[in-house]
């Protein structure tokens, strides 16, 4: 019994009852998201008969609904009359609307309705979630709990996309898959109403809360936030892509091409990869600073990205050099995400966590949305500039570093004065 006390209190993080519950109800979820992740575009173009472009406009209505959804989140989830619970409660009814309103789309009327609840639902749920594992932890204890809630994620998704594919290929039922996913959601809603309590700790007697408009202006007033945002839109731009770029410059741009099933096995080596070094990585990096541990970040990315821009001039093996490129971008994203949203949750008061997670969760928006789009114009110009593409993005972790040591020193100088 010993033996097993010590081996669960080495590999797996101490933390609040809370922390394990809702990384539970995120894997439930996250296994409903990864039903429809790939198979929507399929569904909505070759079942449901609309064209690619209505499909694209659909899809990007998500985003624009989530930048709105973001804001809302952040100011609820720091309201006292609402809160994080109400937050997440209200994300889970709106993201199962969404799902069970996509699930019914016969036109483009109610693809463009099903995509903004979802987007909606999807802003509220990343403020309010973040904070509560921000509420129940300590600086200590963030890395790992912020590692353990992406686990969830992560192990949540790609057995939806596993499930999902068996689905598919047994029943060709993809309106099943829309379904499933809003049930994946009321799941979410009863994990959250029965085991998760309010984290939000009420203001000091004598303190007036702020408005959320007064909120949202004294974080972005923030000189140190503001730094980071910078950091993180760009690490973010990064992660981008992984999901975009790459299995197209894989697949046209080394010699010979990579087949769908070579891209199938190093893409499932990236997620293995990442997801077996989660924990044990968090919890090395929980010892160093958070600048400390995004510096160790952007130099992973840095050479990641050489050893992909390598794998497309290499004349001999290109497929190790891509083995070996997304291993170490593997690393680097498991070592940015939990120090990242620890970072911000030690900056904010505790009476603007949503908000502050808001901006965070903002930056991840911001860059996705220019990382695809700049990755799919490079892969349309000159091979030469493709390749020197990657050099360019190793260069740019560069300025990263700089940049984290002007934060470092700010962080630093704020935990002084607050000292003193």
């Amino acid at each position: 019994m010993a033996f097993f006390s010590r081996f669960l209190e080495r590999w797996f993080p101490q933390l609040d009852a809370q922390i394990w519950i809702l990384a539970f109800g995120r894997l439930l979820s996250q296994i409903g998201t990864g039903f429809t992740l790939f198979y929507a575009p399929i569904f909505f173009v070759n079942q449901v008969g609309l064209s690619s472009t209505a499909v694209g406009i659909g899809l990007g209505m998500t985003q624009i609904s989530g930048i709105l959804g973001r804001i809302l989140g952040g100011s609820l989830a720091d309201a006292p009359a609402w809160g994080r619970r109400r937050t997440l409660l209200l994300s889970a009814v709106i993201s199962a609307i969404a799902s069970f309103t996509l699930a019914l789309t016969h036109n483009f009327t109610t693809l463009i309705l099903g995509n903004l609840l979802a987007g909606l639902g999807i802003g509220l749920y990343w403020p309010a979630t973040e904070a509560v594992v921000a509420d129940l932890t300590t600086g200590k204890q963030r890395n790992e709990a912020y590692a353990l809630t992406r686990f969830g994620d992560s192990l949540g998704l790609q057995l939806g996309i596993l499930l999902a594919g068996i689905l598919v290929a047994t029943t060709q039922t993809y309106r099943a898959l829309f379904v499933i996913d809003g049930l994946s959601f009321i799941g979410f809603f009863g994990v959250i109403l029965k085991f998760i309590t309010e984290s939000r700790q009420p203001s000091a007697p004598g303190v007036s809360s702020l408005t959320p408009w007064q909120g949202w202006a004294q974080a972005l007033q923030d000189r140190t936030l503001m730094i980071y945002i910078v950091i993180n839109t760009l690490s973010t731009l990064y992660i981008s892509q992984i999901h975009t770029t790459i299995p197209l410059y894989f697949s046209n741009f080394i010699t010979p091409g990579f087949s769908p099933g070579i891209l199938s096995g190093l893409f499932t080596w990236h997620i293995t990869i990442s997801a077996i070094a989660l924990l044990p990585l968090a919890r090395q990096l929980g010892r160093l600073s958070h600048a400390h541990a995004l510096t160790i970040s952007a130099l992973l990315w840095g050479i990641g990205f050489v050893l992909i821009g390598w794998t497309g001039t290499a004349e001999y093996q290109p497929l190790i050099l891509a083995i070996f490129g997304l291993g170490v971008l593997a690393l680097a994203t498991v070592s940015y995400t939990p120090s990242a949203s620890a970072l911000v949750a030690d900056l904010a008061p505790s009476s603007l966590r949503g908000t502050y997670l808001a901006i965070n969760a903002q930056c991840w928006a911001i860059g996705y949305l220019i990382g695809a789009p700049l990755g799919g114009w490079v892969l349309d110009q000159t091979p030469q500039l493709v390749y020197n593409f990657w050099i360019v993005l190793a260069i740019s972790t560069g300025i990263v570093v700089v940049i984290l040591q002007q934060l470092n020193t700010l962080i630093m100088a704020r935990k002084t004065q607050s000292q003193e």
